[in-house]
Parts: C-alpha cells; sequence; structure tokens
C-alpha cells in the first residue's frame, strides 16, 4: 500500500509544490483547500493518477471545518504517514488600525490554531501505529520581529515554539515533530513585497529540500541554509542595532493596500 501524505493549503505555491514531490515519490495525497476547483485544475494539468489523490475542501481557520477534513480522510484513506500544516496567510498590520486587529485574529487562526487543528485527528492514530510525522510550516520571519509585519512575525514564531512542545509531548509515541523554516519563497504570498528578498528560491526548490529534510527526521531545518545564518546574525545583534538595520526598511503591504 502506497504511504499516504495530507496537505493543507495544497492549491497554490509550496502546498502545491510539496504535493508534486510527494507524488512523484509515490505517496498517495490527501489534498486540502478552500480552493478545490484550482488543486482539481491542476491535478488534471499534471496527468495525475486520479486513484492516487483525495481532494477536501476545508477552511483551516474553522477549527470544525479542518478537522472534519482530517477525520474523513482517516475514514477514507487511514493514517497519513506525513501531515504537512502548510496553509497560511501574510498581511501587514499597523497596530494603530483598527482593522488591523481583525488581521492579527485571522492571522493567527490560520497559522497558528489552524495549525494545531490540522493535526488534532491524527496524533492519537499515529500514536497507536507508532509511527508518523507532523509537519508544521514557520518562517524566518518568525526568528526576530519585522516591522509592519507583527501579526505574521508572532504567528510563525508560535509555529515554532508550538511545535517544539509538541516534539516534547510525543517523543515516546513514535511520531517525529518537524518544524520547516522557509526564507523568502516566490510565491503569491511573496510577490508582493516591497523589500529585497535574498536567497528566493522557487517552490520546488523548497519542496525538494523540505521532502529530504522530512525523511530524515530533522526536527528543525531552515530552508535555504542561508536564511538560517543570516536569522541567527539578526538575532544575535543588539535591539539598538537591529532597529538601526531595519530603519526605513518598506512595510509589508496591508490589507486596504492590496
Amino acid at each position: 500500500m502506497a504511504a499516504l501524505i495530507f496537505i493543507t493549503g495544497a492549491s497554490s505555491g509550496i502546498g502545491q509544490a510539496l504535493a508534486w514531490r510527494y507524488y512523484q515519490a509515490g505517496y498517495t495525497l490527501a489534498l486540502v483547500a478552500r480552493r478545490v476547483d484550482e488543486i482539481h485544475t491542476w491535478a488534471r494539468s499534471q496527468a495525475l493518477d486520479s486513484t492516487r489523490y483525495r481532494v477536501y475542501g476545508a477552511d483551516v481557520s474553522d477549527i470544525n471545518s479542518i478537522v472534519a477534513a482530517g477525520q474523513t480522510c482517516l475514514a477514507e484513506l487511514g493514517v497519513p504517514d506525513v501531515v504537512i500544516a502548510n496553509a497560511g496567510i501574510s498581511v501587514g498590520m499597523d497596530t494603530g488600525v483598527r482593522s488591523d486587529l481583525d488581521v492579527m485574529v485571522r492571522t493567527f487562526s490560520t497559522n497558528n490554531v489552524g495549525l494545531a487543528a490540522t493535526f488534532h485527528p491524527f496524533v492519537r492514530a499515529m500514536a497507536q501505529r507508532g509511527s508518523g510525522a507532523l509537519v508544521g510550516i514557520g518562517s524566518v520571519a518568525g526568528i526576530r520581529g519585522l516591522p509592519g509585519h507583527g501579526a505574521y512575525c508572532a504567528s510563525k514564531a508560535a509555529v515554532i515554539s508550538y511545535c517544539e512542545s509538541l516534539r516534547g509531548e510525543l517523543g515516546s509515541s513514535g511520531i517525529k515533530v518537524v518544524t520547516l523554516c522557509p526564507g523568502y519563497i516566490d510565491t503569491p504570498l511573496t510577490r508582493q513585497n516591497r523589500y529585497s528578498m535574498p536567497f528566493l528560491m522557487q517552490p520546488h526548490e523548497f519542496a525538494a529540500r523540505a521532502f529530504d529534510a522530512i525523511a530524515q527526521g530533522a526536527s528543525y531545518r531552515v530552508i535555504p541554509w542561508q536564511m538560517g545564518w543570516v536569522a541567527k546574525i539578526l538575532r544575535a545583534l543588539p535591539n539598538g542595532l537591529y532597529d538601526k538595520v531595519l530603519a526605513g526598511r518598506p512595510r509589508k503591504r496591508r490589507e486596504d493596500e492590496n
């Protein structure tokens, strides 16, 4: 029986690239997104074998919706070998603007609560089997805060801490918890950025390296590695110097600027 992977945010970008990489490796795909038509269109364009993928419509920011998708996957396809909580949003915010507080709520609902809700249906089943991998997609942006990007940076810092906590909880269960922190990836989320993006990667390049990291059971991996060093250097800078480095840096587009 083919190995099974469950991926959220599979309609575009990183999620779609990961789906293709795992399909090439022989996995059966359980693909989750709000925009299911886009997944079907992509699957047809890639001539995917219809017996090797299943599409589930769900909104990860709605706990009941994503939990139901996971439960349906369990009932129809069995326990996945890998679950990747990839779905996420990235919108700039200004704390002085009331509507941007709603953006922050939505960001955390998707990037954090949605991630935990994605994992929830599979934890007990994987533990009972004694194997599996739960993969959280963090970000280099979660390592140090960027001006105008408070909601996203805070949410990705929370992803890193949450996955670390979960790894400790599941350490004796046989379940691997993997945290992947992408740098800049060429996706719809990044194309509107107004600042330079060093070491920009294509989604398929990220997917190939992510596949290897997950297969190796890495607990934490920054991709590409160069961004890991950049992040370490920025983390080590004293606050005053860090603030000077980022002074005048263009901010992430806010919702009403898109």
